[in-house]
């Protein structure tokens, strides 16, 4: 059993938009006998890719998972992997992928090099301590490097890249990789689409950089462990391959490096010899140290080994909806094993689930399975109440594992049926769509009873409306966009809400005396003090308090914007005999924020974007002075080998509206930008009351 865990590779491919993720994710399909033929990005086919946006953009919109088989040194291994996208306005999909994933390869442009995007999705990994190998794609382009990206990895990750491979040839000339390992230059048969591999000498021209590269790998693997080192200073030749492979895997594993592959997915060029770096460099799940969570019966920290042996604990990453399937749950078993048809507790609700059948997934295909153990990605189908996050164990065993945690919409836009007989459906349809996506929400406008909706970029959005006029049939108009603002108060009140209600028979009481003021360091949420002395409200009305101000909080004082962040400490209260029940304290709170928060200084706040926009030199003054128009601040200025430039700056969403577009203006179209949200600021005082005009129109 633990043999089988130990053959299991759960990976996430994560890069830059149009670095190649699915190009070489449809090569490893081909290579592993999944697939009968390549599938192509710019001919719509690849089997990653299923959604029909993502075929006709050349896109991924959703992370797509498959398991594939891998037969090197004469074991077989399963490898889970998981194609994410690349582009920021989707950048959930890899946050709740890299949350359950046990190592990632990262994929760069031999000719970009470490672009914007990777330097956020290589932060993610960071987060969650993730190990990465690296595979330098697209040497056959002109204007690639390897060595250069080698750099740029280092300098901009802050990581040491390890290459284990180098380039033979450059650009349109590029033919194949020297394995610095094992002394031999490797090339891939046109014919047969690279899935036959031919080893060859290394040229004699290539002989010098090959001695070079291959001592400075061995001493640096040396330097990692003291039995090698001394090894090393006595005869490097003394060190074995197995003893290399070894220390660099204990390296990769320890974040101390990342090993570098190259190749041309394109050109099915290196792609064999990175599944063997899947295999040999990332963790199985025996590798990784004991899931922890709390016990929600004692709220103690439990540990749970990564093995079949174990009681059954699982996190689900992600909500879908099949046409044929209907919902499905997508999780990874970290501790025990599953049977289709088993019940399971879900440990955020408290509530049990049936899962009627498992599935593996292959892209938009399923494979059904009897069973699923410790270690194995698999989705669920038959379920009432899973959401992203949740934690599914054992009946008896219950454990709450760490949930993910997203970032908040930056932008919004009002929505309505063409026809009015689909205002119900539309209501169902951007339902199931927040179930699925965390970072897209949903609001009615209280004073213009308009369908608000919001999410992390134009993009984002528009895919939105794409899948209710294909997936559900439902044509809809839109709102130009607006900034997702969030509200907060600037103060401290104390306020006495007293809430009476007589209708003939039992009636409504609730009393209670409470402050609201800021949070500290402006956090995000509800910080809920209980501060009453003496039983003067029962502890069982308490949660329901709790409750109604988390209620309130959705719909602020000043333009009915969520509220950001709150600190309330209950300091009194009382209760009547008779009338006094839950309802009518979380009643209260609700009527006693909406009063207390109309004494309070109040004020919106906008979200920042993160900046960053690639460009000749000759365009930086302009750019610079176009952002310094827009509100922005500039960080950073720093020079690419390339001669380009590369400018960091934070501005305001609400100045960004259709930037790309103005950017391309600017710079004849040769500049290129990416932004990614930052955190959200207090609007300046001097701009909320045009803003406030702008947004209800007072």
């Amino acid at each position: 059993m633990n043999n089988r865990i130990e053959h299991t590779r759960n990976i996430g491919i994560v890069a830059h938009i149009d670095a190649g993720k699915t190009t070489t994710t449809e090569r490893v399909l081909y290579y592993t006998g999944i697939n009968h033929k390549i599938g192509e990005v710019h001919e719509g086919t690849a089997t990653m890719d299923w959604m029909e946006q993502e075929k006709e953009r050349g896109i991924t919109i959703t992370s797509a998972a498959t398991s594939v088989f891998w037969k090197t040194n004469d074991e077989e291994y399963k490898i889970n992997i998981i194609d994410t996208p690349g582009h920021v306005d989707f950048t959930v999909e890899v946050e709740r992928s890299l949350r359950i994933l046990d190592g990632a390869v990262g994929i760069f442009c031999g000719v970009g090099g470490v672009e914007p995007q990777s330097e956020t999705v290589w932060r993610q990994a960071d987060k969650y301590s993730v190990p990465r190998i690296s595979y330098i794609n697209k040497l056959d382009r002109t204007g690639a490097d390897f060595f250069n990206v080698l750099e740029d990895i280092e300098a901009k990750l802050h990581i040491v890249p390890v290459p284990l491979q180098l380039p033979l040839g450059e650009e349109d000339d590029f033919y194949g990789v020297i394995n610095l390992l094992d002394g031999a230059a490797y090339t891939w048969d046109k014919e047969s689409k690279g899935a036959i591999m031919q080893k060859i000498d290394i040229p004699e021209e290539m002989m010098e950089t090959y001695l070079k590269w291959r001592n400075k790998l061995i001493e640096g693997v040396a330097e990692e462990d003291e039995v090698l080192f001394e090894k090393f200073l006595e005869n490097p030749e003394s060190i074995s391959l197995s003893e290399i492979r070894a220390a660099i895997r204990k390296a990769t594993l320890e974040l101390k490096i990342t090993p570098v592959f190259c190749g041309s997915s394109l050109k099915n060029i290196g792609v064999q010899p990175l599944l063997d770096g899947i295999v040999d460099y990332l963790p199985s799940p025996l590798d990784l140290p004991a899931i922890v969570g709390i016990n929600p019966k004692t709220e103690i920290k439990e540990s749970r080994k990564l093995i079949t042996e174990e009681k059954f604990s699982a996190l689900a990453f992600k909500i879908a909806t099949d046409p044929f399937m209907g919902r499905m749950a997508f999780f990874r078993v970290y501790s025990g094993s599953l049977d289709a048809g088993s019940v399971v507790l879900n440990v955020n609700t408290g509530k049990k689930e049936r899962i009627a059948r498992i599935m593996q997934m292959h892209a938009s295909k399923q494979i059904p399975l009897d069973r699923i153990e410790a270690g194995d990605i698999g989705a669920a189908v038959g379920f009432k109440q899973i959401r992203t996050g949740d934690s599914l164990t054992d009946l008896n065993h219950p454990i709450l594992l760490d949930t993910i945690v997203f970032p908040e919409p930056v932008i919004s836009i009002a929505v309505e049926p063409k026809v009015q007989d689909d205002v119900d459906k539309l209501s169902l349809s951007l339902d199931k769509l927040a179930e699925e996506d965390p970072t897209f929400t949903i609001r009615i406008d209280e004073e213009t009873g308009q369908t608000i909706i919001s999410g992390m970029g134009e993009l984002h959005l528009d895919i939105i409306i794409d899948r209710l006029r294909r997936e559900f049939n439902i044509e809809c108009t839109k709102g130009r966009p607006q900034v997702a603002y969030k509200e907060a108060i600037k103060n401290t009140v104390r306020f006495r809400e007293v809430y009476k209600k007589q209708s003939g028979g039992k009636g409504r009481f609730a009393d209670i005396l409470f402050e609201i003021e800021p949070p500290q360091n402006g956090e995000k949420g509800l910080e809920f003090i209980n501060d009453t002395k003496g039983g003067s409200i029962p502890k069982e009305y308490i949660p329901s308090i709790k409750k109604g101000f988390e209620n309130a909080m959705v719909n602020g004082p000043l333009a009915g914007y969520q509220i950001w962040g709150l600190k309330v400490r209950l300091l009194d209260g009382s209760t009547h005999p008779v009338d006094s029940d839950a309802m009518a304290f979380e009643a209260a709170s609700v009527l006693g924020f909406r009063e207390a928060s109309k004494q309070a200084n109040k004020t919106l706040l906008e979200p920042i974007m993160r900046l960053e926009v690639v460009t000749p030199e000759e365009y930086v003054g302009d750019i610079s002075g176009d952002l310094n128009k827009r509100r922005g601040q500039l960080e950073n200025i720093e020079g690419l080998n390339n001669g380009s430039q590369v400018i960091k700056a934070k501005a305001p969403m609400a100045h960004l509206f259709g930037y790309v577009t103005a950017l391309r203006t600017i710079t004849s179209g040769r500049a290129t930008a990416s932004m990614e949200f930052s955190h959200f600021a207090e609007i300046p005082e001097s701009m909320l009351n045009e803003v406030l005009i702008k947004v209800r129109g007072y």
